[in-house]
Parts: structure tokens; sequence; C-alpha cells
């Protein structure tokens, strides 16, 4: 075995010392000699000058102070990682309860605007089909129509639009276009999709005309702003 000082086993250990001590002490046959001795052997003492015994102790005494050493470094690191491990899940957890909760009142807040708009558009109060078909319609008759068919919400947006666009002429066709009828479709022929008599029943004009604008702008007054702003819808 290669000579290890103790100190590098960070022992000083009693009996070691005691040991080394009184062996240089008999060897000097002087009590000071020995605890001179025994004062510097902690610094001095080789392990190889130690008797075999003794050196084992030593030897056993400094593996099982590291071994205790290594077992609480750790238990402090698992400690450590533990806690670590735990705040990330309380973290990750809370996160992921956050976005739920924005979910769910993003969804909840959805749902009452839709909710809301629908109740603002309004639906068919009455169907188109339900009107006695004519061979003339006044534009009083038109406007009576209109309102029976769009919500009373919407009714005045709905009827800006058809201002600006025929001034309820259910006939008017764009000289340059050939847009026609009460919301200048163009083509005129998209009508046909509310009936087949899109070009002489102005009820049918209204469902399409009515919902174009639920449909494309979410509700009348939509349709309007956004004329407004464009001048077109």
């Amino acid at each position: 075995m290669s000579r290890i000082s103790v100190r590098g086993f960070a022992v000083a250990s009693a009996t070691a010392v005691t040991a080394v001590g009184s062996v240089v002490g008999v060897a000097s046959g002087s009590t000071a000699q020995t605890n001179d001795a025994e004062a510097t052997a902690a610094d001095t003492t080789l392990l190889a000058d130690i008797p075999a015994g003794q050196q084992v102790q030593v030897q056993a005494a400094s593996l099982t102070q590291q071994a205790d050493a290594q077992a609480i470094a750790a238990d402090v690191s698992a400690k450590k990682d533990a806690e670590e491990a735990a705040r990330k899940a309380a973290a990750e957890t809370a996160i992921a309860k956050k976005e739920a909760a924005e979910k769910e009142a993003a969804k909840a807040a959805k749902e009452r605007a839709e909710t809301k708009a629908a109740a603002s558009r309004g639906t068919d109060v009455r169907d188109s089909s339900s009107f006695p078909v004519q061979t003339n319609y006044s534009v009083a008759q038109i406007q009576a129509m209109a309102r029976q068919m769009v919500g009373g919400g919407q009714f005045q947006c709905f009827s800006n639009i058809v201002d600006h666009e025929s001034s309820w002429n259910y006939h008017a066709v764009n000289a340059s276009s050939g847009a026609y009828g009460l919301f200048q479709a163009l083509p005129g022929g998209k009508m046909a999709s509310a009936g087949a008599d899109w070009q002489t029943n102005p009820a049918t004009q209204i469902k399409w005309g009515l919902n174009y604008m639920n449909s494309r702008y979410g509700s009348p007054c939509e349709a309007w702003s956004f004329w407004q702003a464009n001048h077109w819808y």
C-alpha cells in the first residue's frame, strides 16, 4: 500500500494518534517527547508508520465518513430535485388551468355574442312565401313586407341599404353593370337561391338580401356599417 498521510484521509482518530504517540514516547523515553509527537502526529505521521491494525481502523473510519458525506449530499440533491420537479409541475398545472379558463371564457363570450347578434338581427318573422303574389307592388307594400321579415332592431339599417341601392324599386337595373333588384345583386340571377320568382317578387328579393347580409356581415346593421365606410357591400 502506498504511503498516504492521515490528513489525506481526513481522520484524526484518537486511537490512531494515541497509538502513534505511544510508539514515539517509548522510543524516546520522554513524556514531553511523547506529547510533542502527539501534537504533530496529525500533520506528519504517515499511514505506513501506523501498525497494520490501526491502518485498517483509520481507513475504515475514513471510508465511512466519505460514504456518510456522499449519502448526505445525495439526499440533499434528491430533495432539491424533488422540490424543483414539484415547483415545475405546479407551474405547468397553473398554466394549463389558466389556458383552460381563458378558452372557456372565450367560448362563453363567443356564444353570448352570437346569441346577442341573432337576437339583434332577428329571424324571419314571416317567410317570403307567406305573402300573396301580386302583379305589381308599391314601395309601401314592399317596405311592409320587409318590416315583417326583418327583425325590428335591424330594419332601419336594412332600409338604409335598400334606399341607397334601389330606392325600393324591385325592378331597378344598373345600366352599366346589369345589377338588379332591391339590393342590386350582381348578377341578379344569384337571387334565384331564394326563389325562382326573384325577378318579379320583392318578398323573394327581401329574403335573399336578408340572408346575404346575415351570412356575409352578421346582420343588416353590420352590413350598413360596411356600406357607410365603402359605399358598397
